[in-house]
């Protein structure tokens, strides 16, 4: 993937500390081709300059010949014998489900639920080490950095209660030669107790903490994890961060909330504002998107602010419900909302663009972990809902034909402009079979135990 485009999406994973005492273990219609592409040459022709002129090669509209020869490639399990010999706590010994997979480069490190996290390769399709090098270590998250091609672990411990996070960095290379003792820990002077996080922005190359203890957030250079600067004003209750701003939100006050854009580089303030506010209605979420605000409060309309005109655009309140999750498209200046298994892809209008057709997610509360957006912005690649057909009594009077839920999912894979499904891995398919043959630095599928 272009690491340019890559890079205009918007990826921020925050990882907040729990609570002391919690348990550790258990983010319009297209127009239709003129002539359908059964010819070689065309096919060719349409791959290197795209079905319509302002389409750039590799994009949707030939991705279902893309996925049309699909294949099952390898199954890597997470859990073996000697699994017993190394772990200290019992509930990483117990086998949970995958909650997230990262890839980079030759390697895919596949995390499960109860903390623990293995690293496979693509070459040698066997597992190459845990991640976990502490026998009480519980990770909670995975942060691959493209910066300097490593990867950051952020964990829990039963030694410290599970009280506080703890950052970890290694390069890739020592990963791959099983040299985890070469990585080393990062921020060791913060406290990232609860309610502290640490946020890894990869958008503007940063991250941010916040230790609770001082009240303090910190921006680090996320190419080399050196301090940038820091922001200590008690009245911040949140932070939003955008290409090349941070968007500060203050303690709100009777009929307005106080508001700084800063400079994400140096922290210096762009702009200080006030945005009027309904008394009595509690906020249900404020964004940041370059130049655009959105505001929303409780049974109210959505607002979207201009913050270098002033100029409000609001949509009905019964047209734009609260969503439980954002993912901003920078490149195509859309973002997609999530509620209720369902997405959907706004502009900055206030108007809706697609409503997808066959995408319902099989998590209610999405994350990054479950929506993978692809470079060009054109895909939306999710863990959905399978539905199929089930005939009772075809043709016979007083009876229906119904659709069910299958107790599996499978990998939707839509087109983010017509909300068109074009191609789907369905788990329970009789004809997805491991096929080998094709294993030379193949795409695996990890095995969800």
């Amino acid at each position: 993937m272009e690491n340019y485009k890559k890079s205009l999406l918007r990826v921020r994973l925050r990882v907040t500390a729990k609570k002391r005492g919690k348990d550790g273990g258990a983010h319009g219609e297209a127009r239709k081709r003129d002539q359908d592409c059964s010819n070689s040459v065309k096919k060719l022709f349409r791959r290197e300059i795209g079905a319509r002129p302002h389409l750039s090669r590799g994009t949707a509209t030939s991705a279902p010949e893309k996925f049309r020869n699909i294949q099952l490639q390898e199954e890597f399990d997470t859990y073996d014998d000697n699994i017993n010999c190394f772990l200290q706590l019992q509930f990483l010994k117990k086998r949970s489900k995958i909650i997230e997979i990262v890839a980079a480069n030759d390697i895919i490190f596949a995390l499960a639920h109860s903390g623990l996290c293995a690293a496979f390769s693509l070459t040698t399709n066997k597992r190459i080490c845990f991640l976990n090098i502490s026998p009480d270590e519980v990770i909670r998250s995975l942060f691959y950095n493209k910066n300097n091609d490593s990867l950051i672990t952020v964990s829990v411990y039963a030694s410290d209660h599970f009280s506080s996070l703890k950052c970890r960095t290694t390069r890739i290379e020592y990963i791959r030669r099983n040299q985890l003792d070469a990585g080393y820990p990062l921020f060791e002077t913060e406290s990232l107790r609860w309610p502290g996080f640490v946020e890894f922005d990869d958008v503007n190359g940063k991250v941010l903490t916040y230790s609770a203890h001082d009240g303090t957030y910190k921006v680090f250079d996320l190419k080399n994890y050196n301090f940038l600067y820091s922001i200590s004003d008690k009245n911040v209750q949140e932070i939003k961060i955008s290409p090349g701003i941070m968007l500060l939100i203050l303690q709100r006050m009777p009929g307005y909330v106080p508001l700084k854009i800063l400079n994400v580089e140096d922290g210096t303030v762009l702009k200080s504002f006030n945005h009027l506010l309904h008394r009595n209605k509690k906020v249900d979420f404020i964004e940041q998107f370059n130049e655009k605000l959105l505001v929303k409060q409780d049974n109210e309309n959505l607002q979207i602010l201009d913050v270098r005109n002033s100029e409000l655009t609001e949509v009905n309140r019964t047209e734009f419900m609260t969503p439980s999750a954002f993912i901003f498209l920078y490149e195509n200046h859309l973002f997609l909302t999530f509620r209720n298994r369902t997405v959907a892809v706004w502009n900055f209008g206030g108007e809706l663009v697609t409503s997808f057709e066959d995408h319902l997610l099989w998590h209610p509360d999405c994350n990054t972990n479950n929506i993978y957006i692809t470079s060009d912005q054109d895909l939306i690649i999710s863990y959905c809902k399978a539905e199929q057909a089930c005939e009772q009594g075809e043709g016979q009077e007083g009876t229906t034909t119904t659709a069910t839920v299958t107790p599996v999912g499978s990998i939707n894979m839509s087109n983010i402009m017509t909300g068109k499904c074009i191609a789907k891995i369905c788990a329970d398919d009789p004809q997805l079979q491991i096929n080998r043959r094709t294993s030379f630095r193949h795409r695996p599928k990890v095995h969800n135990p």
